[in-house]
C-alpha cells in the first residue's frame, strides 16, 4: 500500500510517497514559490538522481499535477501509474475543537475544515486549496485530513481555558488548541518503543525545538498540556515569535511606537525572539557561531531560549508529578549537542542526568542520559510524514 503525504504552505509544497508494506520512503519533494517567479520543484527518487523541475507554477493544483507527473516518470518516478497511489493524507494546521483525532475527508469535513479559517488564517487556506485539488486530480482516491492540533484535544478543561470571561470562548473558541501535535504524538509513542515500556504507563515530556518550537506534557499517551496556545504564539522564545509576553506591553508600543494591528502582528510572529533580542538571526546555528565569538546579544537570546525550556520541562514535571523520560526533536533539539546540554544543566538535582559524551551525538535515536539516570533522556528525529501516513492507512 503506497499512501502519498501532502503537506501545503501557501507557496510551497512537500511531499513524499511511502510504501507503508515496510514504512519506506520511495519519492520526496519540495515545490517552493508556488505563484511567483522562479517556482521549481526538486524530486528525489529512492535510489535515482535528483531532478528539478523549473517552469511557472501559478498555484498548488498546477503544482499537484506535475509532482503526479514526475511520480509516474518513466525516467524519475517511483510508480508505473496512479493506481499505486492507493490513499492521499494531507497535514491540516488547525483542526478546532471538531477535530480530535485524523478524519477521512467528506464534504462535511471540508465544510468543517472552512470553518476553521479564521483560527488558523495563514495555514488552513493552503491546507484546503492543497485538497481541493487533490481531490480534482484523484478523484477516486481516498483522502485523509491529519490535525496538528487533534493530539491536543485530549487536554482537561482547566489546562485549556483562558482566564478572560468565559464567553469569549463560547462565542469564538478562543482557547489553548496547541500545535506540533503530529511531532509529538510520534516521538512520545517512539520513546515508548525505544524504552521497551507501554506508553500507557508512561510520563512524557516531549520537546520539539525547531524556529517554531513546543514543549508538551504527554501522560500515559495523551497530552495533557502543552506551550502553544490559541495560535504558535505562545509559549517558548522562538526564532523569530516572542512566545509568552506580558498582554500590557501590546497596547503600551502600540501607543508609543504609533502601531497598528498589522504592525504588532509583524513585531510579534516575524521581528521577535531570538531574532529579536539577538539582531543576529532566527537560526541557532549563526547563534551559537556568534555566541563563540563573544556576541554577548546572541549569547543572551540563547540563554533566554534555554531558560524558558526549562520552566516548561519543570511546570509539567509538577503537573504530571513526575516524569519517566525528556525527549528532544525537531531541528535543534535533533542535532544541537550544546543546547541539549545547556537545558539538562543542573537538573541532575531532580534525578535527570546527562551523560556528555552520549549527547555527542545529531540526527539520530540515541539515550543520552547516564545509566543510571532515573530520568531518561532522548533523542528521537521526528518523522511526521510517516505519522500521517501511518493515520492515512488506518483510515483509508
Amino acid at each position: 500500500m503506497n499512501i502519498l503525504v501532502i503537506n501545503c504552505g501557501s507557496s510551497s509544497l512537500k511531499y513524499q510517497l511511502i510504501d507503508m508494506k515496510e514504512e519506506k520512503v520511495l519519492a520526496k519533494g519540495l515545490s517552493e514559490r508556488i505563484g511567483i517567479e522562479g517556482s521549481r520543484i526538486k524530486h528525489k527518487t529512492t535510489g535515482k538522481e535528483e531532478v528539478v523541475i523549473e517552469k511557472p507554477m501559478e498555484n498548488h493544483k498546477i503544482v499537484l499535477e506535475l509532482v503526479l507527473k514526475t511520480l509516474v516518470d518513466p525516467v524519475h518516478g517511483a510508480i508505473k501509474s496512479m493506481d499505486e497511489i492507493s490513499a492521499v493524507g494531507h497535514r491540516v494546521v488547525h483542526g478546532g475543537e471538531k477535530f480530535a483525532t485524523s478524519v477521512k475527508i467528506d464534504d462535511e469535513v471540508m465544510k468543517a475544515l472552512n470553518d476553521c479559517v479564521d483560527l488558523a488564517p495563514l495555514h488552513n487556506p493552503p491546507n484546503i486549496m492543497g485538497i481541493e485539488a487533490c481531490k480534482e486530480l484523484m478523484p477516486n482516491t481516498p483522502m485523509v485530513g491529519v490535525f496538528d492540533t487533534a493530539f491536543h484535544q485530549t487536554m482537561p478543561k482547566s489546562n485549556y481555558i483562558y482566564p478572560l470571561p468565559y464567553e469569549l470562548y463560547e462565542k469564538y473558541g478562543v482557547r489553548k488548541y496547541g500545535f506540533h501535535g503530529t511531532s509529538h504524538k510520534y516521538v512520545s509513542l517512539k520513546t515508548a518503543e525505544i524504552l521497551g515500556k507501554d506508553i500507557k504507563d508512561l510520563k512524557i515530556i516531549t520537546c520539539h525545538l525547531g524556529n517554531g518550537a513546543s514543549v508538551c506534557a504527554v501522560e500515559n499517551g495523551k497530552s495533557i498540556d502543552t506551550s502553544m496556545g490559541f495560535t504558535p504564539l505562545e509559549g517558548l522564545a522562538m526564532g523569530t515569535r516572542t512566545g509568552d509576553l506580558d498582554p500590557a506591553i501590546i497596547p503600551f508600543l502600540m501607543d508609543k511606537e504609533s502601531l497598528t494591528i498589522e504592525d504588532v502582528n509583524k513585531l510579534l510572529n516575524k521581528e521577535s525572539g531570538v531574532l529579536g533580542i539577538s539582531g543576529v538571526s532566527s537560526d541557532f546555528r549563526d547563534l551559537e557561531e556568534a555566541a563563540e565569538k563573544g556576541n554577548d546579544r546572541a549569547e543572551l537570546a540563547l540563554k533566554i531560549f534555554v531558560n524558558r525550556v526549562k520552566k516548561y520541562i519543570g511546570a509539567y514535571i509538577v503537573l504530571m508529578g513526575g516524569v519517566d523520560a525528556i525527549v528532544f526533536t525537531a531541528g535543534i533539539g535533533e542535532n544541537s549537542v550544546e543546547i541539549r546540554e545547556m537545558i539538562c544543566k543542573g537538573l541532575d538535582k531532580i534525578d535527570i542526568e546527562l551523560d556528555v559524551e552520549k549527547n555527542n551525538v545529531r540526527g539520530k535515536e540515541a539515550i543520552i542520559s547516564k545509566d543510571d539516570s532515573k530520568v531518561k533522556i532522548l533523542v528521537v528525529p521526528t518523522n511526521e510524514e510517516l505519522m500521517i501516513a501511518r493515520d492515512t492507512k488506518e483510515l483509508a
